[in-house]
């Protein structure tokens, strides 16, 4: 006895086909996951400062306290807890670090950072740093 074949059959068999070729999705935990996987998901060109010894030991708007050797940086307006990947365009030295102040004050400076951060990216001598920041993942904190 033959089979009888209808056209809701044939689109079945067709969409399971479809879907069994299709590639899925990774999921991997934060855990598994480096620094370098997440997307860059906000650029900014500029130029960076660094401040030193008078904030040292002061409390910073993320409610830390500043060590001037630590590496750390202060933005204008992410929200404290971002992390972002600073490389200096002259020398293209990079560090990852967490923003967790505020500041600078200043239009012509996109980003300040702690004097341990500005030694990794060796501009503490020139003061000034013409800089690629990268958001690599959004803070929580306060904007």
């Amino acid at each position: 006895m033959p089979v009888k074949i209808n056209n809701i059959s044939i689109i079945v068999v067709i969409t399971l086909i479809i879907t069994a070729c299709s590639s899925s999705v990774r999921f991997t935990s934060k855990e598994e996951s480096t620094i370098n996987d997440y997307e860059n998901l906000k650029v900014q060109n500029g130029i960076a400062s660094f401040y030193g010894e008078e904030f040292n030991n002061k409390i910073t708007y993320s409610g830390e306290i500043y060590d001037v050797n630590s590496i750390s940086a202060a933005h204008p307006f992410f929200p404290m807890g971002t992390v972002v990947r600073v490389t200096n365009l002259t020398n293209n030295k990079s560090i990852v670090l967490k923003i967790n102040d505020r500041m600078p004050y200043r239009s012509d400076r996109i980003i300040d950072l702690s004097l341990g951060a500005a030694r990794e990216l060796g501009f503490v001598e020139n003061g000034l740093a013409k800089v690629k920041v990268e958001v690599l993942e959004w803070g929580n904190g306060k904007k």
